[in-house]
């Protein structure tokens, strides 16, 4: 499965035990243009494929774009952004698979990303905001 878009590369697999959320965003980024590469390049690939690059590049810019912020309310919300982002993402993926543009089993791994990846963002914008606020605002 190392050769298909978006599979991760032996050396990503365990070989940090926590990546900081920059660098995890990052490298799924590189993982949905190597899918965007691979799709179909009839009318229905461009369309989810522009769909899938611009979100699923979105969650690393918005978290490299969230280490800047002024404010824990600015942090949150750029944080909040690459949590949408991620949820879109998500979606792209799943439609991907099912309307049969691309194999969904060449998906699960970035599909199981997806879903790690909003529920790490969710919790640190939880945190963020403190006292249990819900990420959905």
């Amino acid at each position: 499965m190392q050769n298909e878009p978006g599979a991760r590369r032996p050396s990503d697999m365990g070989a940090r035990d926590k990546p900081d959320i920059n660098e995890h965003t990052f490298e799924f980024a590189l993982r949905i243009l190597k899918l965007v590469r691979a799709l179909p390049r009839d009318v229905a690939g461009q369309i989810v494929a522009r769909q899938v690059g611009r979100s699923g590049t979105g969650v690393g810019s918005n978290v490299e774009e969230a280490q800047g912020a002024h404010t824990k309310k600015e942090f949150a919300q750029k944080m909040n952004i690459a949590r949408k982002e991620a949820l879109e993402t998500r979606y792209w993926l799943r439609l991907i698979g099912e309307s049969g543009t691309m194999p969904r089993e060449r998906l699960a791994e970035l599909l199981q990303e997806s879903d790690e990846l909003v529920r790490i963002l969710t919790a640190i914008v939880k945190r963020a905001r403190g006292d249990g606020d819900q990420a959905k605002r």
